[in-house]
């Protein structure tokens, strides 16, 4: 007589909307086994019966053969009597308890559903909202979990008796794919004007003739509006950034494949692989010379922002089209992506001249995301569709749940229970009520879809950032300061899934040090529970406060006085260009009258960019240094040196750098050279700085993190100098080093206090 044995068996993860119970339900037939499968509020629930090698088989191929959209966390089995039942179903799901079932980020158009799209005979040939349970909306529409239909924006859409017959069939690839739908009982597609109303002929037809005569098209994604051009079309390009308001910041470009991406960009295996990722992120690329890509679209920059189509839609339209197209944010600049029907047809009416869009509701707007290629993976810079709401897991638990609430700009915020920290979607900058209203209500959300209630909030230390405010005034909870550069190494250490101690460097543009000045240029020894400053920038006065954010020949003029004092040689290009203003600046600076001392890499930065002629003033934050980045002369191996003062903390002279870059440009060297000089000059007094607090701390470990490491220019510089000298590494991973980052690090502090107090 054959031995049988039954298990009760449960899955933690990715694991619903995933296509994960059909997935269950073919392999238990393949392996002979009885039983059922079904959802709950933690994930995935089964019974299986069978012989024990088959069990066993089972469980071990939950893990390795799952679909490719699930990310199994956990797989536990309890043995049970047997019942001798035959058979094997899909049960309906369980809605009770505790939800703690992840919800699966939105994936790219499958292949297979692509062939569909493009297969005459289908009966989904050309429909605009193909998926399956591959691939398709999930975040972006799901209202509450299990994930099934009636929780998703779906649930007004009727399945026809084709899609049922799909839905239910066991074989089919639409087993239960929640948002399954075809051209009978599916979204429909409009083409609407600038004032609402219907435009006549096809829709996608239409949109592609109106961009081909160089219209602004609003287009519907996953998580928003794009505001489309055709990206060849100076005209069109131009016309986009004068109704955006956006003067220089580059706008993102959709091409139809990898090989439409290489006649615009040079596109290694990395690039490519990021490129095709069922998460579909914006990649910043090295830009082709001669891109058939209008100069509006990227002014003055040597990469460009690439992505490919992850919706049926993208891919028609850009078919239709036959070009790449400009697809930035639906919005005006420093406003949240719009999203609602209504409120893209009244914000967008003056940008758009006419609307591309369809009846299936978005429920939480979702940003684009953005990498760029580092050390063979990637560097995220914004991590939002396609990453959001999959968690960053930890081996320290978090004993009671935290909502970190983030920083100012770029913010996101993080819902933390357990060993699972949930990071939001960009949210933006918090300097207006429409993105302060995304940020509450994005909260709002998270709590209701994984059902967590924060016993813990953190915040950041600066007294004026909304996002303290918000945090300030919850009751009922017990409130967490966490300063904004500690923030940023306990992100980077809890995206490697370490504890510290580590010497942790953050270069930012600001942070609100505990002595009530600007930090941004700090060396910590820090764990994920505490920190001290163990080294800094030496500060310099920022005169006219904000203003000098804005105009970096300000930084230029503090930084020169510091350097040469009354001695400030002639000729400096930066000097003669400002002359009105530059005595009352200097003095500005001297008097320390609206001038607060600021430790900041990035002010250095704008100082050395404004010096070489890069910009005087910017249009978006962090303008200066990225254009910095992209004057410097890669073949060039000169370093300026800076000197490094002793004590407790250690203070680094970055007058130096820009004094040697003055003496150098009054040389008669290239900016090229003097930016690459000050790039590796930067590089090696961080890696000396490194060495002498070895020296005094003992540790081996140096985690680098803040905006200014987006500069891949410094991180691999500093990374290899630093390996080199026999350093262990750590760099960002899974979230960027930018304050988008900085949630993530302060629930990560958070917790850890949280551990010694329970201790």
């Amino acid at each position: 007589m054959v031995s049988t044995v039954r298990a009760a068996v449960r899955v933690e993860g990715i694991v619903q909307g995933v296509g994960f119970r059909p997935f269950v339900y073919s392999l238990a037939a393949r392996l002979g086994l009885a039983g059922w499968v079904g959802n709950d509020a933690d994930g995935v629930f089964a019974e299986v019966e069978g012989t024990p090698e088959s069990v066993e088989r089972f469980l071990g191929l939950l893990e390795t053969d799952a679909p490719p959209l699930a990310r199994v966390a956990r797989v536990t089995a309890t043995t049970m009597s047997p019942n001798g039942a035959s058979g094997f179903s899909i049960v309906a799901s369980d809605p009770t308890g505790r939800r703690r079932a992840l919800v699966a980020p939105d994936s790219a158009t499958c292949d297979d559903c692509l062939a569909e799209l493009a297969d005459p005979a289908d009966r989904r040939f050309g429909y605009p909202f193909i998926n399956c349970t591959n691939c398709g909306p999930r975040f972006t529409i799901v209202t509450g979990v299990p994930y099934d239909r009636p929780q998703t924006t779906m649930a007004s859409f009727t399945m026809c008796a084709a899609c049922e017959v799909e839905y239910h069939d066991p074989a089919d690839r639409r087993f239960h794919a929640q948002p399954a739908c075809c051209p009978a009982c599916g979204p429909r597609l409009r083409l609407l004007d600038a004032a609402g109303a219907d435009v006549a002929g096809e829709p996608l037809a239409e949109a592609a003739r109106r961009l081909a005569q160089g219209q602004v098209i609003a287009v519907k994604g996953l998580g928003g509006y794009h505001l489309a051009v055709d990206a060849g079309c100076e005209a069109a390009a131009s016309a986009l950034r004068a109704r955006k308001h956006r003067e220089d910041k580059p706008f993102a470009l959709m091409a139809a494949d990898v090989a439409a991406a290489r006649e615009l960009c040079e596109v290694d295996e990395v690039g490519q692989a990021l490129l095709a990722s069922p998460r579909r992120p914006v990649v910043l690329l090295p830009r082709r010379a001669g891109a058939p890509v209008a100069g509006a679209v990227a002014p003055g920059n040597r990469q460009l922002g690439i992505m490919l189509p992850y919706t049926p839609l993208h891919h028609l339209l850009v078919r239709e089209t036959g070009r790449p197209i400009v697809l930035t944010s639906g919005n005006v600049s420093d406003e949240p992506i719009a999203y609602a029907d209504a409120d893209a047809l009244a914000r967008l009416a003056g940008i758009a001249d006419a609307f591309l869009t369809h009846d299936r509701a978005i429920h939480i707007r979702t940003d684009d995301s953005v990498v760029r290629p580092l050390r063979g993976g990637a560097a995220v810079l914004r991590r939002s569709r396609g990453y959001a709401p999959e968690p960053v897991t930890v081996t320290a638990a978090f004993p009671r749940p935290v909502l970190a609430c983030g920083a100012e700009l770029k913010n996101t915020f993080c819902l933390a229970a357990q060993s699972r920290a949930f990071i939001s979607h960009h949210i933006g900058d918090l300097e207006n009520y429409q993105t302060l209203r995304s940020f509450t209500e994005g909260i709002a959300h998270f709590r209701r879809l994984f059902d967590t209630e924060p016993e813990v909030v953190a915040y950041d230390l600066h007294p004026e950032y909304l996002s303290t405010k918000y945090a300030l005034d919850l009751d009922g909870v017990d409130l967490v300061g966490v300063q904004h550069h500690h923030a940023h190494i306990a992100s980077c250490l809890a995206d490697n899934d370490e504890q510290g101690p580590v010497i942790g460097v953050a270069f930012d543009g600001t942070g609100f040090g505990t002595d009530g000045t600007i930090w941004g240029g700090e060396f910590l020894l820090a764990d994920l529970a505490s920190f001290e400053r163990a080294g800094h920038l030496d500060p310099v006065p920022m005169p006219g406060g904000v203003a000098a954010i804005r105009q970096p020949w300000r930084m230029a003029a503090a930084y020169l006085d510091a350097a040469y004092g009354d001695g400030l040689p002639d000729g400096l290009a930066v000097a003669q260009r400002n002359a009105g203003r530059w005595p009352e600046v200097v003095a500005m600076a001297r008097r320390g009258i609206n001038a607060p001392l600021t430790s900041s890499a990035g002010r250095l930065f704008d100082a050395v960019a404004a010096l070489l002629g890069v910009r005087d003033e910017i249009n978006y934050e962090g303008q200066a240094a990225i254009e910095l980045e992209q004057w410097a002369d890669a073949s060039e191996p000169g370093a300026y040196p800076a000197a490094i003062t002793g004590g407790s903390p250690l203070r680094v002279r970055g007058a130096d750098l820009v004094r040697a870059a003055a003496g150098d440009l009054l040389a008669g060297a290239g900016p090229g050279a003097v930016a690459a000089r000050f790039h590796r000059g930067m590089a090696a007094v961080i890696t000396q700085v490194c060495g002498l607090l070895r020296e005094r701390s003992g540790l081996g470990a140096v985690a680098l993190s803040g905006g200014v490491f987006q500069n891949l220019l410094l991180l691999e510089t500093v990374a290899g100098l630093l390996e080199g000298d026999g350093f262990r590494v750590l760099v960002h991973a899974r979230v960027p080093p930018n304050d988008g980052g900085i949630s993530l690090g302060q629930a990560a502090v958070a917790g850890a206090r949280d551990r010694l107090g329970a201790g």
